[in-house]
C-alpha cells in the first residue's frame, strides 16, 4: 500500500501503475534509465522485472527502505547535466513553494532552471519536468505520473513553453480522479514525452472509463480500461486541451462570433470585459454566524444580518434557498456586544474558542467579525448578480450552476459572484442566460480550467469566458435580447420550465438561421 505524503511531497505509487508505465518504455534493455524520485524502490523493481539493468535511483529521503544497491542519496536537482540518459521515469513530488522545506527552497533559490521558468507561486513537480528534459538524449523518453493541474494552471505557462520548443508528447493517459493513491483526490494523467526537435500534429489520448474504481493489473496491460482517441498537439500560447470528445472547429467559431460589434473595429470579447468578479466572503466558521430560522431577534439585531448562499444553494439559474448571517463588523468591547445582540452572542459563545483560532489575515478579530470579507464593495452594490460555485462537479450533468442572485444578498467563500460593469447594457438576465447555454458550457469544458470533473471558478477563469455583446444599433438584435431577458425571467419566476425558446433564440444571434 502506498504511503502517507511526507514533508518531500511524496506520494507512493503502487506497483501496477509502475509496471504499466514501464510497459511505455520504447527503448531497448540497454538504455540508460534515471528515476528522480524512487521512494521505496517501486519503479526500480519494475524496470528490474521487465529486463532494465542500466538503472539508477535518485532519492532526498534517506529514512525511506530501499532494497535495491543502485540507489543515490542525493537530490535530483544536483544530478550534472554531462550526465544524458536515455529514458526518465517516476513519480515526481508535487508540493507548493510555500510548503516546501527551507533545504529545499535554497536548492531552488540557487537553481537556474527554477529561476528561469519559475516562481514562487510554482510546484515543485515543474523542476523535476524541467531537469529531466535537460537530462535526456535526443529522442529520450519521459514518462510521469503526475497531477493535471500545471496542464492549465497560469504559473505554468514557462513550463509548458518550454516543453512545446524542446520536444512534443506522444501519450497521455487520464486518470481523472480515480484511486490511484491511498487518501488522495487529485486528478491524475500519465504522460509519456519524447525529447526532439520534431513536431507532431497528434498526441494518443487514451481516457479512462472505469470511473472513481482502481483498475486491475490485467486492466491495464490490455488497456482494457481506456477509451483511445486522437487530440491535436498542443500548440505555443494556447490553452492545452485533454479531450476526446472537444470539436475544436465548433469552438473555434464559437469564440469568433462572440464579439463587442459596437466598436470601430469589432473584436472578440469575454465575459471579464463586461462583469465585475469576486470571491465570496470568508467567515471563518460559517457554523458560528448562521442564524437558525426560527430565532426570533430584537430591533438592532434584524438591521444586522445579511442573507448569503453556499455554492450548495445554487441551482441553474435559481438558488434553492438562503441563510441569514451575523454581520456585525463593528469594534466593541464583548460586554457590549452582548448587550445590544444577545441572540447572537448565544450563537457565537457557543464556539467561541474555535473562532479564536481562525486564520486573522493580519487582523485583530472580535468572535463576530468575518475573518475576510473579500469583495464586500461589489457584493454591497444593490443590483442583482449572478452567482456560481468557485468549484463545480460536471461529471453527472452538462451544465454548471449559473444563479440568479437578487440585490441585497452576499455569496460566502465557495462562490464567486459577478455583477455587470456599469457601462454594460445588456440585461443581467441576457448575461445569465448566455452563460447557461449549452454552447458555453461545451467551451467551459473544454477550454476552461477542470481538474478531473471538476470546473475551477475564480476570476481568471470565468474573465476568460466568450461573450455575445448586443449591437444596439441593430432592431434584430436588440429585440433578441429583450425576448431573451423575458424567457429567462419565466425561467426564474417558476412559469416556465424548459429553456429551448431561449437558446434557441440565443442560437440564432450567435450564427444566424
Amino acid at each position: 500500500m502506498p504511503k502517507e505524503k511526507n514533508k518531500f511531497g511524496q506520494y507512493f505509487t503502487i506497483e501496477s501503475i509502475a509496471r504499466f508505465m514501464v510497459s511505455l518504455i520504447h527503448h531497448n534493455k540497454k538504455a540508460k534509465i534515471i528515476e528522480p524520485s524512487c521512494g521505496e524502490g517501486v519503479f526500480l523493481g519494475a524496470l528490474r522485472s521487465s529486463g532494465f539493468e542500466n538503472v539508477v535511483g535518485y532519492e532526498i529521503d534517506k529514512s525511506l527502505t530501499n532494497f535495491y544497491s543502485n540507489v543515490i542519496y542525493k537530490s535530483f536537482l544536483s544530478v550534472s547535466d554531462d550526465e544524458k540518459c536515455d529514458v526518465i521515469i517516476g513519480n515526481p513530488p508535487y508540493i507548493r513553494w510555500k510548503h516546501l522545506e527551507e533545504e529545499l527552497k535554497k536548492e531552488l533559490e540557487t537553481n537556474n532552471l527554477w529561476k528561469t521558468y519559475c516562481n514562487s507561486l510554482c510546484d515543485y513537480l515543474f523542476i523535476f519536468i524541467l531537469k529531466s528534459i535537460e537530462l535526456l538524449k535526443d529522442n529520450g523518453e519521459l514518462i510521469f505520473i503526475c497531477s493535471d493541474y500545471w496542464i492549465n494552471n497560469t504559473n505554468a505557462a514557462k513550463l509548458r513553453e518550454y516543453m512545446l520548443a524542446n520536444g512534443y508528447f506522444q501519450s497521455i493517459y487520464s486518470f481523472k480522479e480515480a484511486p490511484l493513491f491511498r487518501g488522495v483526490t487529485a486528478s491524475l494523467i500519465i504522460f509519456k514525452y519524447i525529447k526532439s526537435k520534431k513536431k507532431k500534429d497528434e498526441i494518443d489520448f487514451f481516457d479512462y472509463t472505469y470511473g472513481k474504481v482502481a483498475p486491475s493489473n490485467f486492466d491495464l496491460e490490455k488497456g482494457a480500461c481506456f477509451a483511445h482517441s486522437i487530440i491535436p498537439h498542443f500548440q505555443p500560447n494556447t490553452r492545452w486541451v485533454l479531450s476526446s470528445t472537444c470539436d475544436h472547429a465548433s469552438l473555434d467559431l464559437f469564440e469568433n462570433v462572440c464579439v463587442d460589434k459596437n466598436l470601430l473595429v469589432p473584436a472578440k470579447c469575454t465575459l471579464g470585459e463586461v462583469c465585475e468578479i469576486g470571491n465570496g466572503m470568508v467567515s471563518g466558521l460559517d457554523k458560528a454566524f448562521r442564524i437558525p430560522d426560527e430565532m426570533e431577534l430584537n430591533e438592532e439585531e434584524k438591521k444586522s444580518f445579511i442573507y448569503v448562499y453556499k455554492s450548495k444553494n445554487l441551482d441553474r439559474f435559481v438558488a434553492i434557498e438562503k441563510s441569514r448571517y451575523i454581520w456585525t463588523n463593528e469594534e466593541m468591547t464583548e460586554q457590549e456586544y452582548m448587550e445590544k445582540y444577545p441572540h447572537f452572542w448565544s450563537i457565537l459563545s457557543q464556539y467561541k474558542d474555535e473562532l479564536s483560532k481562525r486564520y486573522s489575515y493580519g487582523r485583530n478579530l472580535k468572535p463576530w467579525q468575518f475573518a475576510f470579507p473579500r469583495s464586500l464593495n461589489l457584493f454591497s452594490e444593490p443590483v442583482d448578480k449572478i452567482f456560481c460555485p468557485c468549484k463545480d462537479r460536471i461529471s453527472n450533468r452538462d451544465y454548471v450552476r449559473f444563479s440568479y442572485a437578487e440585490k441585497g444578498v452576499y455569496p460566502l467563500q465557495d462562490v464567486t459572484g459577478l455583477a455587470k460593469k456599469k457601462y454594460v447594457k445588456e440585461d443581467i438576465l441576457y448575461i445569465l442566460a448566455f452563460l447557461n447555454h449549452p454552447q458555453t458550457f461545451e467551451w467551459i469544458k473544454n477550454r476552461g480550467i477542470i481538474k478531473g470533473d471538476v470546473v475551477e471558478f475564480s476570476e481568471k477563469p470565468l474573465s476568460s469566458i466568450p461573450f455575445r455583446k448586443i449591437d444596439w444599433t441593430d432592431k434584430n438584435e436588440i429585440s433578441a435580447h429583450n425576448a431573451i431577458v423575458k424567457e429567462c425571467q419565466k425561467i426564474i419566476n417558476g412559469s416556465e420550465k424548459s429553456t429551448a425558446k431561449m437558446n434557441k433564440i440565443i442560437t440564432r444571434l450567435l450564427y444566424g438561421n
